[in-house]
């Protein structure tokens, strides 16, 4: 399931697997018109009589990314076939263009020939019908095309491009595909085909005993013929190796912009605070929308994906990354969530990178009530992050535009949004989507949004809104004391349940997302009643294996692995364990008790995929990645947790 390499730019986003398929490729939205769709789009290889696709037993792969950059750095090699590769792949920093670099090295005493095989297996527009594939014999490219989508595939090398090529058809009459046809190391030369259909092209190259050569592939992408024809030529004209090490170049310049001191922490974690940088902007559409994940193997569980806006995970995105120094990557998401906003106030459960509502599972009707389906921690947490952006920007012109579109109405629902008797927000969806009912968690995300709305409007000016926002705040906290705290156990509750009959139903279960009480500074961090709350999370969803982490909660379901719920409440995920991390930094009275907290960040690196790439979960038994990855939630959320790491340090010195 994981996609352990991606590149892309805003625009163009394409992901491999642990074989070196593409398995998937978006246009023109980050996430949204997947034109691979899960297949396998793979590279093969023919020496001297014998072919071998990279997918096959025989290869040793490492994946990585060169340093501080969205180049990846792919070593592949076959001791049989006497071959070694290297292979860098990356995406034009600004426009549509994939770039490869694949060195092939003669492992033998020989001279050989080697052909190299690239097959494309495309479904524009999320569909096999009515696709075309063609050869043009002007251009010497192959291209696909529908409607308003065109992906062009070319190459070359120190001899030519392309020197073989075939168009077929694939999955339909027993016909399996033109990978089929280079299995030979010969292709049929077919010049097209239409409906479902795939193709493939090789290229050549004669390698003395020893020697190295390299072999330069490209797919441009766009609307029309005419776009990606003047790609093409963009590249040819501006060399393709030379285009390849500026992209390298560019994403090392960006995630070093900013100059920081990284105290104590070992290489391994900076350099993975550097990848998660990268790694969270593939995951940001130009136009604001920021994915939760783009691992389309997803859809095998549960037919849908991961592949949409969630205002709450986008939010606690945009935080991280505005506090990393990138304000203007994220700027976009709040204009899109501005856009998005209900004209009652509230954001509904998660939309699609072009702005439309996506699919959900909130209805409108429960035992005859209707209700919003919202989870309103997702309106207020847009609020609490827009604060944390302009702090670290102080683009003051921007959020002036945003106070009458996005802050005035959002605070406006958060405040009417009310319980009238308990004065806690109104019932709703947790932040898990899983059950409705007045959550500590979200009641913390309503103070917060509410305190930013207040702030905001101290900044303009406008102090009548700031006393009402203020006053709204500190009802929900007062009311959080009264409802959600327990004096009887000594903690906070997860939430509670409010019955058609008017009574309450306290909820006991232990939950991660209780980190909120201190971290949207609804308490303090030394308050009692909040540290007990916390201890009792790291001790009831400590997972108990070799593996360790911390679970969601108490019971967790959620592609469940073990039934010794004893041991294991839960898989453990990377986003709660970073936020015990981020308990222990917060309540941290010296360097010495920053060591655990050290440890955790330690714990994610050794965690994460060869590449750097993290995902949702693990399995608690052998660590292997759960749920889709890279989990753009994850990667922010480490970025977050270093950064108060490094802010610890500097206060405690």
């Amino acid at each position: 399931m994981p996609r352990p390499l991606v590149v892309g730019n805003g625009k163009l986003l394409i992901n491999f697997d642990d074989k070196l398929h593409m398995r998937d490729l978006y246009f023109p939205y980050v996430g949204q018109l997947n034109h691979v769709g899960g297949h396998f789009s793979k590279l093969g290889i023919w020496v001297q009589g014998h072919f071998s696709w990279l997918d096959e037993d025989g290869w040793t792969r490492k994946l990585g990314y060169g340093q501080e950059s969205l180049v990846t750095d792919v070593h592949a090699h076959h001791e049989h076939l006497g071959i070694a590769l290297q292979i860098a792949d990356g995406v034009h920093q600004r426009d549509p263009i994939y770039l490869k670099k694949v060195c092939v090295q003669n492992l033998t005493s020989e001279v050989r020939e080697v052909r190299l095989f690239f097959n494309h297996d495309f479904s524009l527009n999320e569909t096999e019908v009515g696709d075309t594939a063609v050869f043009d014999p002007i251009l010497r490219t192959i291209y696909h095309y529908k409607r308003n989508v065109y992906i062009m595939a070319n190459g070359k090398t120190d001899t030519g491009g392309i020197d073989q090529y075939s168009v077929g058809i694939k999955r339909f009459n027993y016909a399996e595909g033109t990978w089929r046809d280079a299995e030979d190391g010969l292709l049929s030369g077919n010049p097209i085909a239409q409906g479902s259909v795939d193709s493939t092209i090789s290229f050549s190259l004669i390698l003395q005993p020893q020697e190295e050569k390299a072999l330069f592939y490209w797919m441009c992408i766009g609307e029309s013929y005419e776009d990606v024809k003047v790609l093409n030529q963009y590249v040819l004209e501006s060399d393709p190796e030379h285009l390849l090490s500026r992209v390298a170049v560019y994403w090392q310049r960006w995630v070093n912009k900013e100059e920081r001191d990284f105290a104590d922490l070992p290489a391994e974690v900076v350099n993975l605070y550097k990848t998660s940088l990268l790694l969270v902007r593939t995951q940001i559409d130009q136009n604001g929308a920021i994915l939760a994940a783009n691992d389309s193997d997803i859809l095998q569980f549960n037919r849908d994906h991961y592949s949409y806006m969630w205002p709450r995970d986008g939010a606690l995105i945009a935080s991280a990354m505005a506090k990393a120094g990138y304000t203007g990557v994220v700027a976009p998401f709040f204009r899109f969530c501005a856009d998005a906003l209900n004209k009652d106030g509230y954001l509904l459960h998660k939309y699609n990178p072009d702005g439309s509502v996506g699919s959900s599972w909130h209805p409108y009707m429960v035992d005859g009530e209707i209700q919003l389906p919202i989870q309103e921690d997702e309106t207020a947490l847009v609020l609490y992050a827009l604060w944390e952006q302009y702090k670290s920007g102080k683009q003051i012109e921007d959020c002036q535009a945003l106070y009458p579109t996005l802050v005035r109405p959002a605070a406006r629902f958060l405040l009417e949004y009310v319980h009238p008797e308990l004065q806690l927000p109104k019932q709703s969806y947790d932040l898990w989507e899983e059950r409705r009912g007045i959550f500590t968690f979200t009641s913390a995300t309503v103070f917060a949004g509410l305190m930013a709305a207040a702030r905001f409007a101290q900044l303009f000016g406008d102090d009548r809104r700031y006393k009402r926002y203020t006053e709204g705040a500190e009802r929900i906290r007062g009311a959080m004391e009264k409802h959600l705290y327990d004096s009887e156990i000594g903690r906070f509750l997860r939430g509670i349940y409010v019955r058609a009959d008017g009574s309450v139903e306290k909820d006991f279960t232990v939950e991660s997302s209780l980190f909120a009480l201190f971290a949207l500074d609804v308490f303090s961090v030394d308050d009692p009643r909040v540290e007990r709350t916390m201890e009792a999370v790291k001790k009831s969803l400590r997972v108990d294996t070799a593996i360790g982490g911390i679970a969601r909660y108490q019971g967790d379901y959620y592609f469940k692995k073990s039934h010794d719920t004893a041991k294991v409440p839960g898989n453990p995920w990377i986003i709660c364990t970073l936020w015990v991390a981020d308990w222990e930094i917060a309540k941290a009275k010296s360097l010495d008790e920053l060591q655990e907290p050290k440890n955790r960040l330690a714990w994610v690196v050794r965690h994460a995929l060869q590449s750097g790439v993290l995902s949702e979960q693990l399995d608690p038994y052998t660590g292997a990645p759960v749920s889709v990855a890279p989990l753009t939630w994850s990667h922010a959320t480490y970025v977050a947790t270093v950064l108060r790491y490094l802010e610890k340090v500097n206060e405690l010195r």
